[in-house]
């Protein structure tokens, strides 16, 4: 279960107080319950996966070859499909669903949503760019990004030049992001400091990639609890 990812809605943020007295800022998504649509074999497609479907959407909203899809399947319709490959699929079955307990044992976890759009920027806003000199000749031009090609050869812009554009409203994930707190009864995962998006934005919550060996917030805690109750030794 660990290879599967979760998608949620982010609802906003809050704090949470530690037993210590530790406040620790936190983001709350609501995560939706994932049902497994299919199973693809090695045979069909070269590789094996599991097709899960997340959210509820009307049937009026669903073109005539979805409809033959889900009715085919014997399902609901579902808003989001996805696949995730794993390496058995034994473990699944068609029809399954599942949610916020497989990342009980999970510490650390990636969050992958889109950002807050800004619209369209300059270069100082959007790449940080210091800007020309505000005096000695320089004329109307103080927050503009300079020169942006060469001159003959080539005498082009290159692509992905950085200049001034639409900024935000990109895909982006955030890893190794502590699980504070999980509520299983509303299925709300409580997620330490910011992830990015505004509130209602679909948020995909995957198990951490990396390899973390760091204590999280709780496990600190508990190492000094411990060291505080061990006596001094007493002074000879």
């Amino acid at each position: 279960m660990n290879e599967i990812a979760l998608v949620g809605k982010k609802i906003g943020m809050t704090r949470e107080f530690l037993k210590s007295g530790q406040s620790v800022p936190v983001t709350v998504v609501k995560m939706e319950k994932g049902r497994i649509i299919q199973l693809i074999n090695e045979d069909k497609r070269g590789y094996k996966a599991v097709q899960i479907g997340f959210g509820s959407i009307k049937s009026s909203k669903l073109s005539k070859s979805q409809k033959g899809f889900f009715s085919k399947k014997n399902t609901e319709p579902k808003h989001t499909l996805k696949e995730f490959k794993v390496k058995n699929l034994e473990e699944f079955k068609e029809g399954n669903e599942f949610g916020l307990e497989i990342f009980k044992e999970i510490k650390f976890v990636d969050v992958k949503s889109k950002t807050i759009g800004k619209g369209f920027a300059g270069p100082m806003k959007r790449h940080n760019f210091s800007g020309l000199r505000a005096s000695h000749g320089v004329s109307i031009s103080h927050r503009s990004h300079g020169s942006t090609g060469q001159r003959q050869d080539p005498g082009k812009v290159f692509k992905n030049k950085k200049m001034a554009g639409h900024m935000g409203s990109k895909i982006r994930t955030i890893q190794n992001i502590e699980i504070i707190k999980s509520d299983l009864d509303n299925s709300l995962l409580y997620l330490k400091g910011s992830i990015p998006g505004s509130k209602n934005t679909r948020v995909f919550v995957k198990k951490a990639v990396k390899n973390i060996s760091r204590l999280t917030l709780q496990e600190k805690n508990e190492k000094l609890e411990k060291l505080r109750k061990v006596p001094e030794k007493k002074k000879k």
